[in-house]
This record gives C-alpha cells, sequence and structure tokens, in this order.
C-alpha cells in the first residue's frame, strides 16, 4: 500500500488548529476501512448522479449489499481545511438525508466520501481533514467508515488502497444516469394483449 505527498507547498496547513485534526495516510490504512468491492461502479454512479465539480464534496451511504441508500452533494466553502468544520457539515448532510444507526450495536451501513478537487491524487493536508471528519461523522451517525475518494484531473483514486482510474475524472461530462442504474426489466410477453398484437403484426 503505497502514498503519494504533494510538495510542502502545496500540503501546507493554513490553520494550527487542522493540524490535529487530520489523519495521516499511515493513521487512515491502519483504521481498518473496510474495502469497496467495486470502486469503479460506485464512483461512476456517484459521478453521474451529482456531476461534482472541483471544490465539491458527495457523502454517500451504502447498505451491506454496497447499493447507494443517500447520497448528498455539497460546495465546500473557501476556509482553512478543518477535520471539525468538515465533520459537522458531514454529520449535517448525513442527518439530512437518512436517519441515524446508533441503535444498533455494530454498524450495518457505510459512509463513503467523493470530493472532488483541484491538484493531483498525491495525499494533502485537505484530505487528511476530510478523513478525520470523516470517521467521527461516522461515529456520531451510528455508521461505518468507509472509503475516502478523491476525483482530480488525472482520475479518481481510493485513498489508502491503491485503487483507481482515469474515468470520470474532474472535468468529466455526466453520463446518462440510467448507465449508472440496473438495467429495467425486460418488458412483459404473454397473454391475451400481447397474442392480438402479434396476429395483427403477422397479417400486415
Amino acid at each position: 500500500m503505497t502514498f503519494g505527498f504533494a510538495p510542502a507547498s502545496e500540503a501546507a496547513s493554513t490553520s494550527a488548529a487542522s493540524a490535529n485534526r487530520l489523519l495521516e495516510p499511515a493513521e487512515w490504512a491502519a483504521a481498518g476501512i473496510p474495502l469497496l468491492r467495486n470502486p469503479r461502479e460506485v464512483v461512476s454512479g456517484l459521478h453521474a448522479r451529482h456531476h461534482p465539480q472541483p471544490a465539491t464534496a458527495v457523502i454517500a451511504v451504502l447498505d451491506p449489499d454496497e447499493r447507494l441508500r443517500a447520497s448528498a452533494s455539497f460546495v465546500r466553502r473557501p476556509a482553512p481545511a478543518d477535520g471539525w468544520m468538515f465533520r459537522n457539515v458531514l454529520l449535517a448532510q448525513l442527518r439530512r438525508v437518512i436517519p441515524h444507526d446508533l441503535r444498533r450495536r455494530t454498524p450495518v451501513r457505510t459512509a463513503v466520501l467523493l470530493y472532488c478537487r483541484e491538484g493531483d491524487a498525491r495525499w494533502t493536508e485537505e484530505d487528511g481533514a476530510w478523513m478525520w471528519g470523516l470517521r467521527d461523522a461516522c461515529t456520531l451517525h451510528g455508521l461505518r467508515c468507509g472509503a475516502y475518494i478523491t476525483l482530480t484531473r488525472d482520475g479518481w483514486q481510493v485513498l489508502g488502497e491503491g485503487r483507481g482510474g482515469r474515468r470520470p475524472h474532474s472535468g468529466s461530462a455526466p453520463e446518462p444516469f440510467d448507465t449508472s442504474e440496473a438495467p429495467p426489466p425486460p418488458p412483459r410477453t404473454g397473454g391475451a394483449a400481447s397474442e392480438v398484437l402479434r396476429r395483427a403484426a403477422a397479417a400486415r
């Protein structure tokens, strides 16, 4: 498991507080974050649904079968990266779209975060603040903390897993929404109406 690091000028912290509210790559990798079975499908589905632009975050809740149960997107305000603030906004979005699971002994649903940003796919302190915020928001909402995914001009990257792809990327056009969903059921055949239509077509 490998991580890239942005130059110090890019990753420099703009707030002393933010340094205490971020997760380093090694901490994230050691946290036991569950792996996505099909990250490409998850990323493509969220991109088709929300079409995020740079500075847009998409929080999504998946069931045990990795089906999407709820999601919300929002634009990050221009302010120093602070895990505490990120936690608060993520928690507010979760409370808006799905009930909490705090009554369960063990979390069943998993929250994942897709963040579209400028720059390349290497880890930055902003990513570390989002990781801190995601982990804390999940704890407070009774969810498992899932993957943190960046979407940049280079494509998408699941940080901590070493998995990624070139498409979609931060400049991708939105795909038709139905391509990210299950195919529609085939039309029903048989019955009296179908037989009438078949005979009419044969008589032409």
